[in-house]
């Protein structure tokens, strides 16, 4: 792995996401959802971020609905 500077991105792990979602079936073909999901910058990826003044994490709100046919 390599620096990508003008990407912003560092050597090795860039981030980390992770996220948890509830689903309420109202029939099998169609369910409504919401969760939250969370989102990390790693190593050297973070340090880029932190001397540009950027957040290295953050929180997020989803919501949608899983329709199939």
């Amino acid at each position: 792995a390599q620096d990508i500077p003008e990407r912003e991105i560092g050597a090795g792990l860039t981030k980390i996401e992770t996220g948890l979602r509830l689903r309420y079936e109202i029939a099998r073909e169609f369910a409504p959802y919401v969760g939250v999901g969370y989102e990390a910058k790693l190593g050297e990826t973070a340090d880029i971020a932190r001397l540009a003044g950027e957040d290295t994490d953050g929180v997020a709100a989803v919501f949608g609905i899983r329709a199939w046919f």
